[in-house]
């Protein structure tokens, strides 16, 4: 189930993403590109790929590890965006926020690392 909410998120940070490229392109308002291009690497690809790759090792899907990517990952990352745009918007007091954000998500993506370790033989 875990490769499917992946998937389901990924496609939802993909509609975000390129509402984000519409918007700008639109307004011609290019000042949250970071958060566009953020959304669009770790929101649509790499949760794409996460889904993908336990659709293809489902034991590594059914580990605590692997709860635990998915917990902190989408905990972080919405946090992560939230504050960057709010920062580049101008409130640099948004800053401690990009950072727990982030922080959360190199955390799962270790998870997510050793897990592949531990799980993927060949």
């Amino acid at each position: 189930m875990l490769k499917i909410w992946f998937l389901r998120l990924a496609a939802i940070y993909f509609v975000i993403g390129v509402s984000f490229g519409y918007a700008m392109s639109v307004t011609e308002n290019f000042i949250l590109m970071p958060v566009h291009a953020h959304i669009n690497l770790l929101g649509w690809v790499s949760m794409a790929l996460f889904g993908l790759i336990y659709s293809v090792w489902p034991a590594a899907a059914n580990t605590r590890l692997a709860k635990t990517h998915f917990t902190l990952y989408n905990i972080g990352l919405p946090i992560m965006m939230s504050a960057l745009a709010i920062f580049l918007l101008g409130n640099k007091q948004a800053a401690p926020a990009i950072g727990l954000g982030a922080t959360l998500v190199v955390i799962g993506i270790l998870c997510f690392v050793i897990n592949l370790f531990r799980q993927v033989k060949a």
